[in-house]
């Protein structure tokens, strides 16, 4: 999600002049659009001295089943309440499903955020 700023227009509908340049944490990035392939990974900086690893590509997931966590193989993504176009595209973000070697299961992190794949098996 990017930050654009305040607006350039008035309430009034009057255009306001720019005082400023956009400030760094109003920039923002693309959204990172996770592929089911082999694993690639972006770090990029992030606010507060911290970092992100961005998954670009992975075909990696920890599954968890009850109180066991495997790691399994991304096979497909069959459904993604994000958007639908992202199924045939087999893009992975939070609350898509995907099927593992594991069985059918429910993403619960965010690849472009975190790096890696969490989910939890879907009955």
């Amino acid at each position: 999600m990017q930050d654009q700023g305040p607006s350039p227009r008035k309430r009034t509908g009057g255009r306001r002049v720019r005082s400023r340049k956009k400030k760094r944490h109003q920039l923002g990035n693309e959204p990172t659009e996770t592929t089911v392939a082999e694993p690639r990974f972006r770090t990029i900086d992030a606010r507060g001295n911290e970092r992100k690893i961005r998954a670009l590509s992975t075909n990696v997931a920890q599954v968890a089943d009850g109180e066991e966590t495997v790691e399994a193989e991304i096979e497909d993504v069959t459904e993604n309440p994000a958007n639908v176009n992202y199924v045939r595209r087999n893009i992975i973000t939070k609350g898509a499903v995907i099927e593992t070697s594991a069985g059918t299961a429910r993403v619960t992190s965010r690849p472009g955020q975190s790096g890696q794949v969490s989910a939890v098996v879907v009955e």
